[in-house]
């Protein structure tokens, strides 16, 4: 189990990166408790990666501060312990079998051969990879290239996990193993920050939802706050997501305007 050595999980004040003059994150503000399952939602070009690079130290912030579980992003050698990290291009060698892959992971990660091994083990055989494992990952779809990075970003059970995207690729029944993943590891006092274009994912297990727009945090809330803000359709996590990056949003015409963050 996690282990909670400070009052949020993730917290940040006034973030922003900005590359030569592009702005990609502009003043983020987040103060997201332990054991919380954060939906991190925007279009494509908002500046949602960019975030979870700065937040687990993979890139350094223009301006602002950040920590996770209390510990510095900047300060990188303490913070990998805390963090675990599925990009959405995952990490993975090519030539090694899943177990190749993961038992190399453990290792980088000092977990003990004869712990890491019971854990591989069980995991590969719950995403149903056990009978793949000795093969070369190169020769793999793409959701079970998926469900290996999965499984080596939670292999440590870290304090906070970051997911992008994390049921790209994959079939209902694996997606459905992997929402499922979230809440146990969430309900064990894990925080996930979750990014997904997949708002039903979002919408089944997310405590708290943030809205990304051109580099801005512009709504916050839960998923029914966010849903009744919306004055539109049949009032959807979908409708709430089109009202709030739609044309006004920064001028303080969108619907969510009451509850945003500008």
């Amino acid at each position: 189990m996690p282990s909670t050595p400070h009052e949020y999980a993730i917290e940040s004040t006034a973030l922003k990166k900005t590359y030569r003059s592009e702005v990609a994150l502009d003043g983020l503000s987040l103060s997201i408790p332990h054991g919380t399952v954060y939906g991190f939602l925007g279009p494509n070009g908002a500046g949602k990666t960019t975030t979870m690079r700065l937040l687990t130290g993979l890139s350094n912030a223009s301006s602002g501060e950040a920590r996770v579980c209390g510990v510095p992003v900047d300060d990188r050698r303490r913070l990998v312990s805390h963090v675990g990290y599925l990009p959405e291009t995952p990490p993975l060698y090519e030539e090694f079998s899943a177990y190749e892959q993961l038992e190399y992971v453990a290792d980088l990660r000092d977990i003990p051969p004869e712990t890491a091994t019971e854990k591989i083990e069980a995991f590969l055989e719950r995403f149903d990879l056990a009978s793949d494992a000795g093969k070369r990952i190169g020769t793999y779809s793409k959701g079970m290239q998926q469900k290996t990075a999965f499984i080596q970003s939670v292999l440590h059970d870290p304090d906070v996990l970051f997911l992008d995207e994390p049921t790209s690729g994959l079939d209902p029944r694996a997606a459905r193993e992997i929402r499922e993943s979230i809440t146990e590891f969430a309900d064990s006092g894990t925080t996930v920050f979750l990014s997904t274009h997949i708002l039903p994912v979002v919408e089944a297990v997310a405590d708290e939802v943030g809205v990304l727009f051109e580099g801005r945090l512009v709504a916050e809330g839960t998923p029914d706050e966010l849903k009744s803000r919306a004055e539109t359709g049949d009032g959807t996590l979908e409708d709430a997501f089109l009202a709030v990056t739609g044309d006004g949003v920064l001028s303080g015409e969108s619907a969510f305007a009451n509850g945003a963050t500008e």
